[in-house]
């Protein structure tokens, strides 16, 4: 590698044979030398799972390609934990078949992915796609041109104390863009049912399923800036406190002696 360019780790949570993945790696070629490590299969609401309970295998596919059979995170840490003979100057995980909008990050591989980068002190960012307005078509070249522009921003710049970033793109042409809103996480609604099943042996069993979710009409968040037709992008940390909720816990009094 040249040493002189970024090193950009590249991985997902769909897996090695993703366009999304292949999409996101050339863009980042561009702008630097890129390490593929990503899962051998499909990975998708892993969240931030790791392994420990069984041993890991890594197989090279090429030059800086390798696949293991671990998770997002996995990936990340192998990145980032000795694996590789060298640091790394960013971390792009994506790009993801399907937003990860709201609640989606605390599920998502993908995010899992930036997040574990950033605990590991590594600027990162989770890149993802809307779903298809045809029911088909994934406009990913749409994703990696934004995420040049995104990578070049971050390594020419600081990155925001405490945060990475997460990336949702309208699943449109380039052009028909209306440009990029920094943004909050939206309020997903699920409406998520377990529903039971009989197989051909007249064995039970079960699927999480239900209606498609929605989401509580906000401006300023991820969701209304997809509906705006534009680029949302969210700066999430790993401090879940709910600071406001400290005073108030406070006044209930709890202690030892209050059985």
């Amino acid at each position: 590698m040249n040493h002189q360019r970024p090193r950009i780790l590249v991985t997902n949570d769909d897996g090695i044979h993703s366009p999304g993945l292949t999409a996101l790696a050339d863009a980042m070629r561009e702008v630097g030398d890129v390490c593929i490590i990503a899962p051998d299969r499909e990975r998708s609401a892993v969240s931030h799972s790791f392994t420990i309970n069984h041993p890991i295998r890594a197989q090279s596919l090429g030059h800086e390609v390798y696949i293991i059979d671990g998770t997002p995170a996995d990936c990340v840490m192998f990145g980032t934990r000795g694996f590789l003979d060298y640091p790394l100057d960013l971390v792009a995980s994506g790009i993801n078949r399907g937003p990860n909008l709201g609640i989606d990050t605390v599920y998502s591989g993908t995010v899992a992915a930036a997040h574990e980068g950033h605990l590991c002190n590594v600027p990162s960012f989770a890149i993802s796609m809307d779903v298809p307005r045809d029911g088909y078509t994934y406009h990913f070249e749409t994703g990696a041109r934004f995420a040049k522009i995104l990578a070049r921003a971050i390594l020419s710049r600081t990155m925001p104390d405490g945060a990475f970033l997460n990336v949702n793109v309208p699943n449109i042409p380039w052009e028909q863009l209306q440009g990029v809103a920094i943004t909050r996480l939206g309020q997903r609604i699920y409406r998520d049912k377990i529903v039971r099943r009989v197989d051909p042996q007249g064995k039970e069993y079960y699927w999480i399923g239900g209606e498609a979710p929605t989401w509580v009409k906000s401006e300023g968040t991820d969701f209304h800036a997809l509906e705006q037709d534009k680029i949302s992008v969210t700066p999430l940390g790993q401090d879940f406190t709910q600071f406001h909720a400290i005073p108030e816990l406070d006044r209930w009094n709890l202690s030892l002696n209050s059985e």
